[in-house]
C-alpha cells in the first residue's frame, strides 16, 4: 500500500503543474479573485464588445455621413454667441416697456353733435385718461384746445386740471361751420401741459376728419392720443405779463415784460411792436396805458409797469385785455394779436386771473398765446370795427 501511494503521488504532480501553467501570470491572480465562473466572464466579454463596436459605427456614420439641410441651419444659428442670438430672435423686455411707455400718451373722451338746421358743429371734450407725465414729479397739469382747421382762428380752450393724469374736463364748445364745409374740416383736440414760466409741452392731438364721421347722429368715443402733428398754422406770437392786485388799496398792477415769435407785420420780415392794456368795465371801454415802440424786432423787451384804480367792488366786472400792435408812421397802426383777462375769461387766462385775485399783495407772470384780434373782440361783445384805441381820443 505504501508502494501504491508513493505512485499516486508520482502520477498526481505532473497534473497539478499543468494546472497551475494554464493561466499564468498577473492574469491569473486576477481572474482567481472574480467568484464567476468561466462562462459568465466570456459572455460579459462578448457584451462588453458589442457595444464597443455599436459605439463606433454610430462615431464613423456621425463623422462621415451627408448632414441634412436642417442641421446645417441649426449649427449655423448654435454658432452665433448667446447674447446676439437673444437679441436677433426676442428683444429684452426692457426695451419693450420703454418703447411702449414712449409711444404711450393716454386716451381722449369727446362727443359731436352736428346740427343741420343751424349748421352748428358742438364738441364736447369730456374726459382723458393715462395722460403721459411731462412734470419731474410724474404728473401734468394739462388742459385741452379745440379747433377746426377750416378756421383755425376760432381756438377753445379748456379749463387746467392741476397735477393729475385724469382729468375730467366735461367742457363743450360750439362752431359755426356751413353745412358744405363740413366734409373739408378736420376737428383738432391737442392736450398740452400747462408751465407758467415755460413754454407749454404738448401731450398729444387727436385729430379727426369730419368726412369720416357719420354726423347724422350723436357721437361719443374714446381716441388714442397720437403725437402732435408738424401742421403748420398761423403764429401771432406769445407774452409775458405780470399781475398784481391789492384789495385794500384797490390797485391792479399790470407789468408788460417781454414778448416773442412775434408776426412779421412789415416787408423786411419784421415789426415795430409796443401793447395796449384795456381795462373794460361791465363790457364798456374804460381804461386804457400803452408802452414805447420797440423798433425792427419780434422778440421785444419792455419790462414796463402800469397800475390802475380799481376799487374792490369792481374787480369782479372788468376784464383787462392786452393787445400787441404793429407800429406805422405812414398808414394806421395794425394789430397783432390780442388776449383778455377776467371771470368771462377762459383756459390760461382765466387760471392766470384767479391766481391774482387768490393770491392778493403778490405778483404773478405768466406767458400767453396771442390770439387773433376778431376773436377777441367777438368774445369781449366788441364790435370788430370799433378799435379800442380810440377811446383815448
Amino acid at each position: 500500500m505504501a508502494v501504491a501511494a508513493r505512485k499516486g503521488r508520482t502520477t498526481a504532480s505532473p497534473l497539478a503543474s499543468i494546472t497551475t501553467t494554464a493561466w499564468p501570470g498577473f492574469l491569473d491572480s486576477w481572474l482567481s479573485r472574480i467568484p464567476l465562473p468561466k462562462w459568465a466572464l466570456i459572455s460579459v466579454a462578448v457584451a462588453v464588445a458589442i457595444l464597443l463596436l455599436l459605439f463606433l459605427i454610430c462615431i464613423i456614420r456621425c463623422c462621415c455621413g451627408k448632414k441634412k439641410p436642417k442641421k446645417k441651419e441649426r449649427i449655423n444659428l448654435c454658432g452665433v454667441s448667446n447674447s446676439t442670438t437673444a437679441s436677433l430672435v426676442q428683444p429684452e423686455m426692457e426695451d419693450l416697456e420703454r418703447g411702449v411707455e414712449q409711444m404711450r400718451r393716454g386716451k381722449l373722451q369727446y362727443s359731436l353733435e352736428y346740427n343741420f338746421r343751424t349748421q352748428e358743429l358742438k364738441v364736447g371734450v369730456k374726459q382723458a385718461v393715462d395722460l403721459k407725465a411731462m412734470d419731474s414729479g410724474g404728473t401734468s397739469d394739462p388742459y385741452v384746445i379745440v379747433y377746426l382747421t377750416s378756421d383755425m382762428k376760432k381756438r377753445y380752450e379748456t379749463k387746467v386740471y392741476r397735477k393729475t393724469l385724469n382729468p375730467i374736463f366735461n367742457e363743450s364748445f360750439t362752431f359755426q361751420v356751413p353745412q358744405a364745409e363740413v366734409p373739408e374740416s378736420t376737428l383738432v383736440m391737442q392736450i398740452y401741459d400747462f408751465n407758467r414760466f415755460a413754454k407749454h409741452d404738448i401731450i398729444g392731438e387727436v385729430r379727426l376728419p369730419l368726412a369720416s364721421v357719420n354726423l347724422q347722429h350723436v357721437i361719443e368715443q374714446w381716441s388714442e392720443l397720437a403725437v402732435a402733428s408738424k401742421v403748420e398754422e398761423e403764429q401771432l406770437g406769445e407774452i409775458c405779463f405780470s399781475l398784481r392786485y391789492v384789495p385794500s388799496t384797490g390797485k391792479l398792477t399790470v407789468l408788460i415784460l417781454e414778448a416773442k415769435k412775434l408776426k412779421r407785420m412789415d416787408s423786411h420780415g419784421l415789426s415795430d411792436p409796443f401793447v395796449k392794456v384795456h381795462l373794460i368795465l361791465n363790457r364798456k371801454k374804460w381804461k386804457k396805458k400803452k408802452t414805447s415802440v420797440k423798433k425792427n424786432t419780434l422778440s421785444p423787451y419792455f419790462n414796463e409797469l402800469f397800475v390802475f384804480e380799481v376799487p374792490f367792488n369792481q374787480i369782479q366786472n372788468v376784464d383787462v385785455v392786452i393787445s400787441v400792435w404793429d407800429h406805422d408812421k405812414v398808414t394806421k397802426n395794425e394789430p397783432i394779436g390780442k388776449l383778455f383777462l377776467g371771470c368771462r375769461a377762459t383756459g390760461n387766462q382765466l387760471r392766470h386771473w384767479s391766481d391774482m385775485l387768490s393770491n392778493p399783495r403778490r405778483p404773478l407772470a405768466q406767458w400767453h398765446i396771442l390770439q387773433p384780434p376778431d376773436v377777441v373782440d367777438k368774445a369781449l361783445g366788441l364790435k370788430s370795427h370799433l378799435k379800442l384805441h380810440l377811446a383815448s381820443r
